[in-house]
């Protein structure tokens, strides 16, 4: 998810690439669910299928599915694991509480959703969308407990925040990378990010997740916490401070933006980006917040060191399940990137006379559907468009970095890391999965897209 999309040499006639990445896809949704096979395991069995019908030799499919795992897990599994502790002593502190009684108490079950896009906003504006996510299901979990709203009415909203921000608007990585590569101006994507932003979000989250709670009326599971009849959760004698909380909740938040900002606004080599760089890394800044978490959350809260160590060990066991199915995620995107499919699909839509915006989202959409990852559909298209992109002025430039986020987003599926954890985290099938999440994703790459175009009449 977090790596860029490298060149491929095709390893088999583009229709018979086109029929591979199909029938993997077809047969890993048969497995899971018509026979229930484990997501693993379905994953694994269609990345091999993908690479005998695509031409590739045991050693190169063998090869392929390991480094994707691998890559993953270096890249994403780590995070998982960081930000399930976090949740976990969040939960067992109280924290999570807190937060949600202050939702709660100040907003009312209609205002509730509202309030969650704006949270899964704020937290997803600089962070990868995994990241985001893993910090805010205790929240997302016990607001939908305690104020006994159904999971996607409040679950969406923040869902969609999280993923807007993901695709639109710098700092996040994605935009910056996009910016860089299609020469655009900071400052007018940035303006025009959050113009499109805002009725985007509205429109995905609080409006989408009144249909989506019809169509999937599910409760919120007990993952990472025990919840009493009142959607309770903690085993602290007392609960950490709302401030205190918030700080520990959004210092990654804080330390990624620090290197985003120093990313663009200091000089190479300086000692200040130096420094914000490392402590802005991803792994490090939840690094960081696990360790502070212990004081500010656990002890700050009354329990003693045994306690604050049953936490931590009792967050990993429930996410090994997901972060198998992230990894063999993970080596199924591999594979389709190793045969050459994404390439074959990008290249075809750049070659047609389309407008430049609409190309954009094209060519992000079938970069998406076939890698699975929204960063690499991003980097990867804006590489392709870079050409385009040299001949229009600031603003259609600016628009065009929009046009490539919102495609990079649509209908996420079973080749998506952050499909399973969702799916996982959410405890639905992968029917109801694609029935909200998906849905959700597609709407949201739909309305960015339309309002590009829109803006793109009037400046």
């Amino acid at each position: 998810m977090f790596t860029a999309l490298e060149a491929t040499t095709p390893t088999a006639p583009g229709g018979q690439l086109i029929l591979a990445a199909l029938v993997g896809i077809a047969v890993i949704v048969l497995l899971i669910t018509r026979f229930k096979l484990h997501p693993f395991l379905a994953l694994t069995i269609g990345s091999l299928l993908v690479g005998v019908i695509g031409r590739m030799n045991l050693a190169e499919m063998l090869d392929s599915y390991s480094s994707g795992v691998g890559a993953t897990v270096a890249s994403v599994g780590v995070l998982i694991a960081l930000g399930a502790i976090i949740g976990k002593l969040l939960a067992d502190s109280g924290g999570a509480d807190r937060i949600v009684d202050t939702l709660v108490g100040k907003a009312s079950p209609r205002a509730l959703p509202w309030a969650m896009a704006l949270v899964g906003a704020i937290i997803g504006l600089p962070m990868f969308f995994e990241i985001g996510l893993v910090l805010l299901v205790p929240v997302i979990l016990l607001v939908s407990r305690r104020s006994k709203l159904p999971l996607m009415r409040v679950g969406i909203p923040a869902l969609a925040g999280l993923s807007t921000m993901h695709a639109m608007v710098p700092p996040h990585p994605g935009p910056l990378a996009a910016i860089g590569l299609l020469r655009a101006d900071l400052g007018a994507t940035l303006g025009l990010g959050i113009l499109i932003a805002v009725p985007t979000v509205i429109i995905a989250g609080p409006l989408f997740s009144t249909l989506a709670a019809r169509w999937v009326p599910v409760e919120a599971p007990d993952l990472f916490m025990d919840t009493d009849a009142e959607g309770r959760s903690g085993i602290a004698p007392r609960r950490p401070g709302f401030a205190m909380t918030m700080v520990t909740v959004l210092l990654p938040v804080v330390l990624m933006m620090g290197k985003a900002v120093a990313d663009i606004f200091t000089s190479e080599g300086s000692t200040v980006r130096d420094v914000l760089d490392f402590i802005g890394q991803p792994m490090f800044a939840l690094l960081i917040t696990a360790l502070l978490a212990i004081f500010t959350l656990g002890r700050a809260s009354g329990l003693d060191k045994d306690a604050i160590s049953d936490s931590i060990g009792n967050a990993l066991p429930p996410i090994a399940g997901i972060l198998l199915i992230v990894a063999a995620g993970g080596g199924f995107k591999q594979v389709l990137i190793d045969t050459g499919i994404a390439d074959l699909l990008a290249h075809g839509i750049n070659s047609s006379h389309l407008s430049p915006l609409l190309m954009a989202w094209l060519v992000a959409v079938a970069i998406r559907l076939a890698t699975g990852s929204a960063t690499v559909a991003t980097v990867t298209t804006a590489g392709i468009l870079e050409p385009v992109a040299a001949s229009l002025p600031p603003t259609q430039a600016a628009l065009m970095v929009l046009a490539v986020g919102s495609g990079s987003v649509f209908f996420s599926h079973v080749n998506d890391a952050g499909f399973w954890l969702i799916k996982e985290y959410f405890g639905v099938s992968v029917g109801q999965n694609i029935k909200t999440w998906s849905v959700m994703e597609s709407i949201l790459s739909v309305t960015g897209l339309v309002l590009v175009l829109l803006v793109s009449v009037v400046v």
